[in-house]
């Protein structure tokens, strides 16, 4: 996805100075690009022209694989039971699951949800003084592509609290977070939270039931 993302600015630098601008998304890409091409009165040099054919048919290439790779992994989760369970979790699909499935191993190598979550590096730093202690920022320490992994999750959650149910703890427990910090800000916590609900959930053995959980 890295490489895919790179070669699509890479193309869409190309064209200002021509006078082409192509929006910054993906599907706007593939959609302008190809009549950019066609279009023999746009001005672009005819070697610029063929070089930006033979990245078109890399983007494509890559959509490819990525198509495959993520059949790949549709096909793995339906059948792992581990997978299976973290699906039950919101945020959680079958790439970041089969993702924290190899990451993590055993997770009864962690002792609680707290010891997974700072191994992730989803647990903010602390300084004291005074007596006092101040909560900092996350840092970089951790397993960087699962932290990731898990803050997009949440992000996915939050932009869709709204429709869960009402008696749901973990809408209530958004909600009453969300209350006092703004949405960008709750990511980090509810990632957070996300871990420590994974290990409970490849702890025990058990699904997620978000209606069981405390606000």
């Amino acid at each position: 996805m890295a490489e895919r993302t790179a070669l699509a600015n890479r193309i869409r630098a190309m064209l200002p100075e021509f006078g082409i601008t192509i929006p910054k998304n993906l599907n706007q890409l593939r959609k302008h690009l190809p009549f950019v091409l066609e279009d023999a009165e746009n001005g672009l040099p005819d070697r610029l022209r063929q070089l930006l054919c033979e990245l078109w048919e890399d983007l494509i290439r890559l959509d490819d694989r990525l198509k495959a790779i993520n059949a790949e992994l549709d096909t793995y989760a339906r059948t792992d039971p581990q997978t299976q369970l973290l699906l039950t979790i919101p945020g959680i699909g079958p790439i970041v699951a089969t993702a924290l499935i190899s990451g993590i191993g055993d997770a009864s190598a962690f002792r609680k949800g707290r010891d997974l979550a700072a191994w992730l590096g989803l647990v903010p730093r602390q300084y004291s003084t005074g007596g006092q202690t101040r909560l900092l920022g996350i840092g970089n320490r951790g397993n960087r592509h699962l932290r990731m992994l898990l803050i997009h999750g949440a992000r996915a959650v939050l932009r869709v609290v709204s429709k869960r149910n009402e008696d749901d703890g973990l809408r209530r427990w958004i909600e009453r977070v969300t209350a006092r910090k703004h949405p960008n800000v709750v990511a980090v916590p509810l990632a957070n939270k996300l871990a420590r609900i994974v290990h409970g959930v490849l702890r025990h053995k058990t699904p997620f039931e978000a209606r069981l959980m405390s606000a």
